[in-house]
């Protein structure tokens, strides 16, 4: 394992860390909301259908619903108790998805029975995939995207390396640190299944050089039998993304619209892999998250296992928020989204919950100058980009240009350009826009072919 920590990728940023007040608190249990509103879009792709009927009795770790094709995943309650209602709930997008609404018993023990385990040593490859989907596993980094989907190596290509993602790099967030700290088995026991369903020979766990008491753990619990090792990385913005790991560790660029698997690589997030061991022993679904709660305005700052549908209001609650928090985000300040609303749900997605008050987001509601061409964006964006032209050519909804021209879909929205823009310019929320008019022309030209 190198402990200096060298390995990095060119350009990115240097956020302020923030991360000391809940880097050293153990994972804890959170209580059960009276209501838990369980979305049923909670991932990329189709929203699963639900298997149960208002007015039901399930168990905790019942599948509630199925996967809707390929690209969906099941659904599993997060307590035992009534379905209440199956309805519209509102979500992070602002948009109303469907969800379960599930009261939970309050005398019940709320144990977890175990499923169908899927036996590592006799599972095939593809056996391995059904049971992660069964599992209702996605990326648990942020993305949501469903992680058998990602681990289907399609025909003709192949994966020579796995990276298992630590780097959590985000501000404020240390979900991931204490993840490698207290689930170390379940970590490698989830590097044996991602091996043999991907076929890599090797495995490299990336961690960032202020998590190095994570690093050196999982070093010293290193199997002897799997070939591999702990690279401790620079710290820097946005490290734990998956174009700069490889760049950083394997030394290859995953090309413009291309995928990982086309540099025979496959990057899986710490805490997704660590599921991935705990879960399919058992045969057991997804019904809760380990969850950061933090930010100058929650009280009791830690890291909580939190059962999915817990609805947002009642998590603050809980933990306690000072009198002028003002702005709340599921996930980090840089790639985080804010909530509009206190009535929507954790979510699979939901690393962590962030919340501010009144004198931060006063400093980060700066007003908005033109731009000055000062360059600051174009050395920070970490895939080479332009944003200060992409920035102007929104501004002028020139977004078919934006696409084209200057690859604006190759943007994953890490917020380095708008971090350093000294004229305060969304770019970020503005390329959002963008890539969302982008998608949009795609979906109407597609549906009038």
């Amino acid at each position: 394992m190198r402990l200096l920590g060298t390995k990095t990728f060119r350009h990115g940023v240097h956020p302020p860390e923030s991360k000391d007040e809940t880097s050293g608190l153990p994972i804890r249990q959170f209580p059960f909301a009276p209501l838990l509103v369980v979305p049923l879009v909670q991932h990329m792709g189709a929203p699963s259908i639900p298997v149960v009927e208002e007015g039901e009795e399930v168990e905790r770790g019942q599948r509630i619903a199925r996967p809707d094709g390929f690209m969906s995943v099941a659904m599993h309650a997060p307590a035992s108790g009534l379905v209440r209602r199956i309805a519209l709930a509102p979500s992070i997008t602002g948009r109303m998805v469907p969800a379960v609404y599930l009261e939970p018993f309050p005398g019940s023990t709320q144990e977890v029975e175990p499923g169908t385990p899927c036996p590592l040593d006799s599972a095939t490859p593809d056996d391995i995939i059904a049971a992660i989907q069964e599992a209702g596993v996605v990326g648990l980094g942020g993305a949501g995207f469903p992680t058998h989907v990602k681990l289907k190596v399609p025909e003709g290509k192949y994966v020579d390396t796995l990276i298992i993602n630590g780097v959590e790099c985000e501000p404020f967030l240390t979900t991931d640190h204490r993840v490698m700290l207290e689930q170390g088995e379940d970590i490698f026991m989830g590097i044996r299944y991602l091996l043999k369903v991907s076929g890599a020979k090797r495995v490299i766990i990336g961690v960032e050089a202020n998590k190095r008491d994570a690093a050196e753990h999982l070093s010293a619990m290193f199997p002897a039998d799997l070939d591999g090792s702990v690279e401790v990385l620079r710290v820097k913005y946005p490290q734990g993304a998956e174009k700069m790991l490889f760049a950083a560790l394997l030394g290859r660029e995953v090309p413009s619209r291309k995928l990982p698997i086309d540099i025979h690589a496959l990057c899986c997030n710490v805490a997704t892999t660590a599921e991935i061991g705990r879960l399919l022993p058992l045969g057991r679904g997804i019904q809760e998250r380990v969850i950061t709660v933090t930010g100058p305005a929650v009280k009791k700052k830690g890291n909580y296992r939190i059962p999915i549908g817990t609805p947002l209001r009642f998590l603050l609650e809980h933990v306690g928020v000072e009198e002028d928090v003002n702005r709340v985000f599921l996930g980090g300040p840089m790639m985080g989204a804010a909530a509009s609303s206190l009535d929507i749900s954790i979510t699979k997605g939901t690393s962590g919950v962030t919340a501010f008050t009144d004198s931060e987001a006063e400093r980060t509601h700066s007003r908005v100058y033109p731009c000055i061409r000062c360059g600051y964006c174009v050395d920070a964006c970490p895939i080479f980009l332009d944003p200060s032209t992409l920035g102007r050519l929104a501004a002028n909804e020139e977004h078919e240009v934006m696409a084209k021209e200057h690859n604006l879909m190759d943007c994953f929205e890490c917020g380095s350009c708008s971090f350093v823009c000294p004229s305060h310019i969304p770019l970020v929320q503005r390329f959002r826009a963008a890539k969302a008019a982008v998608r949009k022309a795609a979906a109407m030209d597609k549906g009038a072919a």
